[in-house]
């Protein structure tokens, strides 16, 4: 019978705690009936994965488990369905427990539970073999709202410490769980490691665990609940203090206390995002312009006079002068709107009209953000704002290069036909400036700093903001250039662009964060010291070592970030960002000089001292912390933070933490799968092409990657070599153009040697596996260096070495004298089959030619008869050659595609005699697409068609 209280009678009564343990019953059911059936009935298929099976392998991962096998699959169905009830009334009872007056975080909260269980049915029913994209976008949305769930489950605790103590422990086996997860994983899919799936399998399994358990922990705290539904202890009406409360009132007057405390407030979130957005736009235009530079003395071969476009950088200087000074701060928002006209130069056709509409958009932004932040000088919460909005502008730019594969999609070399959001990016930035610049900022009062002390420096400070924003520029607006720095080849033994990008993105917000909330520590001479040794460790190691240097100076320089500006604020800003940004183009063409040192008056002075770049770039970053030092030790101990400054701050955290969710989600999505298929497999034929591609920028001055996709795919090309490739620099953009070709077309990638290496770079893709590789410096005492890579790749089981190389220029004979011994000495020596895929400078059976193709080298070239060549040959030995085309680049660069195609597994013939098309299998013709006017500008040229020999 029911019981009867004096508020009425009630039907039934029953503890809120059993929601939450049915909950977690039927969610255990749901996976671990699906692993019993599956272990009883399908164990060797479970088990088994794309590189092994049993018994390298013997547990099977949640995927294969609840996958698509009947009749584990339904078990999991049945069961996860049945948790959808309690999981729908346990998101309801939380936000019931947790909701207070004025309190927004509890919705959202609530929000983010029912949007977890909705995304858990998409990827529960919605398989990866049904649809494998939608299956992936359901499980990455359902991992990435963990994290916030997670965190304002902690923040709304009641203040119960067993349930806090479980929370926390949950939580904590959860997150750390990922760390050996990914490695597993990474370990498996990039290394092919035996038994490395079966180890991310119990991982993946915990992660099941500690899921599930973090939300079984409601059981201790809905115990305050029955469920009529009546609540016994009023903790419904906000009458209990929260686990957020109390800490808030523990931390009053800290800087980090009460920043989430205040109400949230949807109009603010949206100010902080304009401030962010119109930081990206400085970083896009600012990066921009080193792009459109150097595509002109690239064409002329040679200096041209359109780098003078670099001065813009120092607009700032003009601001010495107080009238114009006086007149900017007054018209910000008007500087703001023309420094939007950047976005707009991909409207032009003309390269040089592009480059003028850059170069003024850059003129305009750098006046208009020393001006913003000169004026807020006195405002320390609007200033702390636009220093906040500008870093996260940062790495808001890195964010959308590692979604575009290194391409900033806003960029004036990009368009909608290249995968360009022009028109989106614009419209954005149009309305970021409306909102971020809606009220004139004060010139006078406020709280910042007294009229008398010490400022220090107005030039070290100016030296100081030049280091910081090229080294930010060099290193952090692209996270995947410090990786190139450390990258040596395979097997991989350091971190790689994706999924390790998201590291050093993460980094980046946790600097500004820490500078944020810790000014003084991050503006010390210990942190200069930590970011100087991340700096050395960079410079001088490769793989892991040198990345977690990486790390170190990526965190270092965000957090000083907030110090340096601040610090430079205090005097003119024509001083100090004239100064600044002065010192940045000196540095900017300091890191071209010491690669490009053989085209450039007095390079071989600086050549190959990357190392004296990254000295000077500190010693600047130290002369503005000294300065920030002098006038911080005159300021009076800072005061407490105020509630508005700490709700702000709190919004910029939110816009953060949103692009480190989407950061991750981005690495997930492009994380390699290193399933590639050749597209001849089965008549064992390998295509092999080389083609320098001009760093990836068109004869008109338009990002060229999806061009060169489709001919390479078109052609059939399973390994290529790619020539002219570096643009890890800023006059290239920070860019890797293996990253898209390698991801769309299904390809291994190796890239080096590495931007510190003073190179224009080689590049290798490949269908098939690459076992090892090694980077080569050639002999170069004069001219520029000479790259090349040396791979052995699995071929259908046979092992057979390509060589990637590119001879030094025509200037320099005893240079391409050296480097020929040495190449031929290195093919020579190898026991396995080999192809060169290269540019030579030489002509055919002259020169040079006669060592390449020698006794020493063992080498042939693939068409000796072919007299028209001079710089790309395709040279082989050990291998049975079928086939040899050229074809035609169109406008995509100044030089053309050579293909060969080889059998493995048949031996070289002694004798061969060339024979018509009619007679080549099918298999080992080259695609009749390229015939006649061809397509899209490509065609067989030279000889008009391919040839081939028995």
């Amino acid at each position: 019978m029911a019981p009867r209280v004096k508020d009425g009678d009630a039907v039934v009564a029953v503890n809120g705690k059993w929601v939450s343990w049915i909950h977690t019953g039927f969610a255990y059911a749901a996976f671990f009936s699906a692993l019993l059936v599956g272990m009883a009935l399908h164990f060797k298929k479970i088990v088994q994965n794309e590189h092994y099976g049993y018994p390298d392998e013997w547990f099977p991962s949640v995927s294969a488990t609840i996958g698509d096998r009947y009749p584990e699959r339904s078990f999991f169905q049945v069961f996860i369905a049945l948790t959808s009830g309690p999981r729908f009334a346990l998101v309801c009872l939380w936000y019931i427990l947790t909701a207070r007056p004025n309190s927004n975080l509890p919705k959202l909260v609530a929000g983010v539970g029912v949007f977890r269980t909705f995304t858990c049915g998409g990827w529960t029913y919605v398989t990866s073999t049904d649809d494998h994209d939608w299956h992936d976008i359901f499980m990455i949305s359902y991992l990435v709202a963990t994290l916030p769930w997670t965190l304002g489950c902690l923040a709304l605790s009641p203040n119960n410490r067993r349930a806090v103590k479980y929370r926390k422990i949950m939580a904590s086996l959860f997150f750390g769980t990922l760390v050996p997860l990914i490695y597993f994983f990474i370990q498996h899919k990039v290394h092919k490691v035996p038994g490395a799936y079966t180890k991310y399998a119990f991982f993946e399994w915990s992660l099941v665990l500690f899921d599930v358990g973090f939300d079984a922990v409601t059981a201790l705290d809905f115990d305050a609940f029955e469920i009529v539904v009546r609540d016994v202890k009023g903790v419904s009406r906000g009458q209990l203090k929260t686990t957020a409360d109390s800490v808030l009132e523990k931390e009053k007057g800290k800087p980090v206390g009460n920043t989430f405390g205040e109400g949230f407030f949807w109009a603010e979130v949206i100010d902080a995002a304009a401030d962010a957005y119109t930081g990206f736009v400085f970083w896009t235009v600012w990066t921009a312009l080193g792009v459109l530079v150097w595509y002109f003395p690239l064409w002329h071969m040679g200096i041209s006079g359109y780098e003078l476009a670099i001065l813009s950088y120092v607009s700032p200087v003009i601001l010495v002068i107080p009238s114009v000074r006086s007149l900017a701060t007054k018209n910000l928002r008007l500087l703001h709107f023309l420094s939007i006209s950047g976005l707009l130069a991909y409207k032009f056709q003309n390269p040089a009209n592009r480059l003028f509409m850059t170069m003024f958009s850059v003129a305009c932004t750098s006046i208009a953000w020393s001006c913003t932040w000169y004026a807020e000088r006195t405002q320390t919460t609007r200033l702390e704002s636009r220093i906040f909005g500008w870093g996260i502008g940062l790495i808001m730019s890195s964010v959308a290069k590692f979604a575009c594969s290194t391409n900033n999609p806003v960029w004036p070399t990009m368009h909608a036909e290249n995968g360009g959001w022009n028109k989106l990016g614009l419209f954005l930035a149009v309305l970021a400036v409306l909102r971020a610049h809606r009220t004139r900022a004060p010139v006078s009062g406020g709280d910042y700093f007294p009229s008398s002390g010490k400022k220090g420096s107005p030039v070290l400070a100016g030296l100081g903001i030049g280091g910081l924003v090229f080294s930010m520029h060099a290193l952090l607006s692209d996270s995947s250039t410090m990786i190139s720095w450390v990258w040596e080849g395979y097997p991989v033994r350091g971190p790689i662009a994706v999924p390790h990008g998201a590291l050093t993105i993460f980094a980046m917000g946790a600097g500004l964060v820490y500078g944020l909330f810790n000014p003084r520590v991050a503006g010390s001479w210990t942190a200069y010291g930590i970011g100087s040794v991340g700096a050395a460790l960079l410079t001088g190691y490769s793989h892991w070592t040198g990345y977690y240097g990486a790390l170190a100076l990526t965190f270092y320089l965000l957090a000083v970030t907030p110090v340096l500006i601040s610090s430079a604020v205090r005097h003119s800003p024509g001083t100090t960002f004239g100064v600044g940004f002065l010192l940045f183009m000196f540095l900017v063409l300091f890191h071209v000089w010491v690669v490009a040192y053989a085209f450039v008056p007095g390079g071989p002075l600086v050549r190959e001292h990357t190392d004296w770049l990254m000295t000077i770039t500190m010693l600047s970053i130290g002369a503005g912390v000294f300065s920030a030092a002098t006038s911080n030790s005159s300021s009076p101990k800072p005061k407490s933070v105020s509630p508005n400054s700490k709700r702000q701050r709190s919004y910029y955290v939110y816009v953060l933490a949103a692009l480190q969710l989407l950061s991750i989600s981005v690495a997930y999505l492009r994380f390699p799968t290193n399933d590639y298929t050749p597209y001849h497999k089965e008549d064992k034929v390998a295509t092999l092409g080389i083609w320098t591609v001009h760093f990836g920028l068109d004869n008109d001055m338009w990002n060229s990657e999806r061009r060169m996709r489709d001919v390479i795919q078109e052609l059939e090309i399973d390994v290529i070599g790619l020539l002219e490739s570096d643009n890890q620099r800023i006059i290239m953009g920070n860019r890797d153009v293996t990253q898209f070709l390698a991801e769309d077309l299904g390809m291994y990638a190796d890239y080096g040697p590495g931007p510190n290496k003073h190179t224009w770079g080689s590049a290798l893709l490949s269908k098939f596996p690459i076992v090892n590789s090694t980077h080569h410096l050639l002999p170069s005492p004069v001219g520029e260096l000479a790259p090349a890579i040396h791979a052995t790749l699995d071929m259908y089981g046979e092992l057979v070495d390509v060589v990637v190389f590119h001879s030094g220029q025509e200037e320099d004979p005893e240079d391409r004298r050296l480097q020929t011994e040495y190449l031929s000495n290195l093919m020579g020596s190898s026991p396995r089959p080999v192809v060169l895929l290269s540019y030579l400078v030489t002509k055919p059976l002259e020169g040079n030619y006669n060592t390449y193709v020698s006794d020493v080298s063992g080498m042939k070239d693939i068409d000796p008869t072919d007299w028209d060549r001079w710089c790309e040959y395709i040279l082989y030995k050990g291998l049975k050659r079928t086939g040899y085309a050229r074809v035609s680049r169109d406008s995509i660069t100044d030089t053309e595609i050579q293909v060969g195609k080889f059998v493995i597994g048949e031996p070289e013939p002694e004798n061969e005699m060339m024979i018509p098309e009619g007679m080549v299998p099918e298999g080992r013709r080259f695609p009749a697409l390229f015939r006649g006017n061809g397509v899209r500008g490509h065609r067989y040229h030279v000889f008009n068609e391919p040839r081939y020999w028995q």
